[in-house]
């Protein structure tokens, strides 16, 4: 089908409950990984989907003309994880925590489907709701964002007393 399955779905395409579709599916992960097959069954967010192991990569686009693949720039990392980690999120409020526009990151990072509008939020203008998508967690690979590393609350302190540092030297000067 092209994306994740939910295992609700599948469970009653194959007329099973959802903890034996989901052993099935868990049997079937290991054997092609055991068997160093070059497709894998990736899980998504208590979806699944079948898809070319990212070792496969040059071999497969080859074969179907994939289109090149795109490059994270730090503008683009810092403003995806913000939204990774902040969603649902306007692009005021991410500018409001980079201090500069955001318009061409978060229209790239949305090109690149690894961000996708989710809503509105009700406030005046009705500006769009960001947050990320499928594609996210499977080029990150992870199966859904509670699994996103969690700052070290002692690093976090530290970031923060570095920037209160560099903000009075610029109002120092």
């Amino acid at each position: 089908m092209g994306d994740a399955i939910e295992l609700e779905r599948i469970a009653a395409a194959v007329e099973h409950d959802e903890d034996t579709t989901r052993k099935v599916i868990r049997s079937m992960m290991d054997r092609y990984e055991e068997e160093d097959r070059g497709i894998q069954i990736i899980e998504l967010d208590g979806a699944f989907q079948m898809c070319t192991k990212a070792a496969m990569y040059e071999s497969i686009i080859k074969i179907a003309h994939v289109p090149k693949k795109y490059v994270l720039t730090d503008v683009l990392l810092e403003t995806l994880s913000i939204i990774a980690y902040k969603q649902p999120i306007t692009k005021i409020e991410i500018e409001a925590i980079r201090g500069v526009k955001t318009d061409h990151a978060v229209n790239k990072l949305v090109e690149y489907n690894l961000v996708c509008e989710v809503g509105r939020l009700d406030a005046p203008g009705r500006p769009i709701l960001f947050g990320t998508t499928e594609d996210f967690l499977r080029h990150f690979g992870i199966q859904s964002l509670e699994d996103l590393p969690v700052m070290n609350p002692e690093k976090l302190e530290d970031f923060k007393l570095e920037a209160e540092e560099e903000i009075q030297l610029k109002l120092d000067i």
